[in-house]
């Protein structure tokens, strides 16, 4: 993952590494080599999303990062999980039918792992099942694949999800030095709050800030005090705001950018990475 030019995260990474020049990325070699290819949920347009399916078919389509979603089950487990609620991508209304409410924090990890998180994508994945975190670092830890892990924003966890993040990782020394070193691991998270405490609690891994709104300059500025990437949705991404966030010391990684026309504009804006259902569109694999 590129790092910023500016700060803690390309030393980190030197000391970890032992390989200083190897590790200085500027805006202008970021544009030459071309964005990161991220994959949204995993290769989330080919597998159901954020199971094993999906990322081990990005680590197979090459892609640079696998992008996932950290959220918590009632008895403490990290899972990896989009939405709040489980009725879109399971089986969860079936297997368990009447329980007042479907969020993953209402469930334990026992019965969180019964579900059938494939068949609503095609028959073909049916049986595919919710994972955890520990289980998306074991598919990626040996493979040339980095990992972005998102904060789940869903109300119920408060800050508490990152530091649960922030602990589990802490528990992978082994883990968390390797993919620093190969530039393989960041988090990010549309809470400000969140993505500060995670900072807080392990200022070496690069930290990004999710926004579907364009951030103001205010923003921009007052972020750049601690924040490595701003992430913001493509549609309101332009030359000035990419230029604006190279210029305070940041990356950026735009999402979830599909479309061969969007691609190939936010490449041209010289973004460092693209998030996207479909890797396989960028890395031709």
């Amino acid at each position: 993952m590129k790092f910023p030019s500016k700060r803690r995260a390309g030393a980190v990474v030197a000391v970890l590494s032992g390989v200083v020049l190897a590790l200085s990325s500027t805006s202008a070699q970021a544009a030459t080599d071309g964005p990161d290819v991220i994959a949204h949920r995993g290769s989330s347009g080919m597998a159901p999303e954020n199971t094993a399916a999906a990322i081990d078919l990005a680590v197979r389509q090459r892609a640079d990062h696998v992008e996932i979603d950290v959220q918590r089950t009632k008895d403490g487990k990290l899972v990896n999980f989009h939405d709040c609620t489980m009725e879109r991508t399971t089986d969860v209304e079936d297997l368990y039918p009447g329980r007042p409410s479907y969020r993953v924090s209402d469930f334990t990890w026992n019965e969180l792992r019964r579900l059938d998180a494939g068949s609503w994508f095609h028959d073909d994945y049916a049986g595919e099942r919710i994972i955890t975190l520990d289980t998306v670092i074991r598919h990626l830890q040996h493979t040339r694949t980095g990992l972005l892990a998102e904060i789940s924003p869903c109300g119920q966890y408060g800050t508490t999800i990152a530091t649960d993040l922030a602990d589990n990782l802490n528990g992978k020394p082994g883990y968390v030095g390797k993919a620093l070193a190969r530039r393989q691991l960041a988090v990010q998270s549309f809470e400000t709050d969140d993505a500060r405490t995670f900072h807080d609690l392990m200022p070496d891994i690069p930290i990004g800030i999710l926004d579907a709104d364009r951030p103001t300059d205010t923003e921009l500025v007052e972020l750049s005090q601690w924040a490595d990437q701003i992430n913001p949705q493509h549609t309101v991404t332009d030359q000035t705001l990419v230029d604006r966030i190279h210029q305070l010391g940041m990356t950026t990684n735009v999402w979830t950018v599909d479309e061969p026309g969007a691609i190939r504009k936010m490449t041209t804006l010289g973004v460092d990475g693209i998030i996207t259902d479909y890797p396989q569109t960028l890395t031709q694999r």
